[in-house]
């Protein structure tokens, strides 16, 4: 089975978003500033987004966790 990801660079204001799948959700906080779990309503994770990417390139390798379900 085929899955389409999404990924969406903005250059100028230096910003990453990469879409799992393609509904309606919204934004939360992880444990790193510059990083956003997008989940649906039932709390399923459907993409992240990183913003300031060119500052990670200090930091090899990203690494981070994606949790699904609200808490």
């Amino acid at each position: 089975m085929e899955k389409e990801i999404k990924i969406w660079f903005d250059k100028e204001g230096d910003f990453l978003e990469v879409l799992f799948e393609s509904k309606t959700g919204y934004f939360r906080e992880t444990n790193i500033d510059s990083i956003m779990e997008k989940v649906d309503k039932e709390g399923n994770i459907i993409g992240f987004s990183i913003l300031n990417v060119s500052a990670l390139k200090e930091n090899k390798p990203l690494s981070f966790s994606l949790k699904n379900h609200l808490s």
